[in-house]
């Protein structure tokens, strides 16, 4: 028992302060990219020209029907085949924006497609704009609906980012494997490693019902 705490004592915060350091920045660098990359992709699909309905369509179903893996393997060391060679960061990034984005597009399109159109033609009727449509009639309706979709895929990024470690990316995982290789005590640290983000996932979780009450009166 004594030699299990000493582990935890030299191994917990060192994983957590990784988990700080990188994963919490890297999965929200992913999801800035990924939330501007999901509104040109829903726009596209709502778009009235058929050519980019079926360019973001297919981008979609591209991504969300291959394993997220396989897009950071593609991108990290396939990429280099064709004269390409990323950093891990980039690579990283990269892989979980464009995986992030098709899933919070289609979140964002509901969400835009939820507005009745009969608020929609009451608005113009009154003579706004189309941004003034947008602003004061659709968003405010859509992100009440698009808000608990996206926060709930922010969540699952965060864990997802634990694939980055097979990038080289010194992220929790990776610091966890590390000590795994110096302790040999498998069960134990990656109990640590669930329990870390267990806690960034419930902060998360409370943030996101914070939010949600927040744009519950926005209007």
């Amino acid at each position: 028992m004594q030699r299990q705490l000493e582990i935890i004592d030299a191994s917990f915060f060192s994983i957590l302060e990784a988990g700080v350091r990188v994963t919490i920045p890297l999965a929200v660098g992913s999801f800035l990219l990924g939330i501007l990359l999901a509104i040109l992709v829903a726009t596209a699909r709502l778009s009235p020209n058929r050519l980019l309905q079926k360019i973001a369509a297919f981008y979609v179903w591209v991504i969300r029907g291959t394993p997220l893996l396989v897009q950071l393997y593609i991108i990290f060391f396939g990429l280099p085949s064709l004269g390409i060679t990323l950093n891990p960061w980039p690579a990283g990034i990269i892989a979980f924006a464009v995986n992030f984005g098709a899933y919070a597009s289609e979140a964002i399109r509901g969400a835009l497609t939820s507005v009745p159109k009969g608020q929609i033609e009451a608005a113009e009727s009154l003579g706004m704009s189309r941004f003034q449509v947008f602003s004061r009639a659709v968003f405010p309706q859509a992100v009440r609906v698009a808000i608990p979709a996206l926060m709930g895929n922010f969540i699952s990024l965060v864990k997802q980012t634990s694939l980055a470690s097979t990038v080289t990316i010194m992220d929790l995982m990776l610091t966890a494997d590390r000590y795994v290789s110096r302790y040999y005590e498998t069960m134990l640290i990656y109990l640590e490693v669930a329990v870390i983000y267990l806690l960034f996932t419930s902060v998360l979780t409370w943030l996101q019902g914070k939010v949600e009450k927040r744009f519950s009166t926005y209007v």
